[in-house]
């Protein structure tokens, strides 16, 4: 599986636990989304991604965004 495959599947994850969250503990949570979607738009503009970086250096296959 590609880096941009695995960046989106922990990010819908993310996602939705935090929503999740949100419903049964605190709407406070519901930041930890704000964050994650902030996360996403800015490396769609830069390309820079933490998570995308862990991943290559884990051994992941590079794909089309994250190179």
């Amino acid at each position: 599986m590609s880096i941009d495959r695995l960046v989106l599947r922990f990010a819908g994850g993310f996602v939705l636990a935090s929503l999740v969250l949100a419903h049964y503990l605190d709407a406070n949570w519901l930041w930890f989304t704000a964050f994650v979607g902030a996360n996403l738009l800015q490396s769609s503009f830069t390309g820079f991604c933490p998570l995308a970086i862990v991943l290559k250096k884990l051994g992941a296959r590079p794909g089309n965004a994250f190179t």
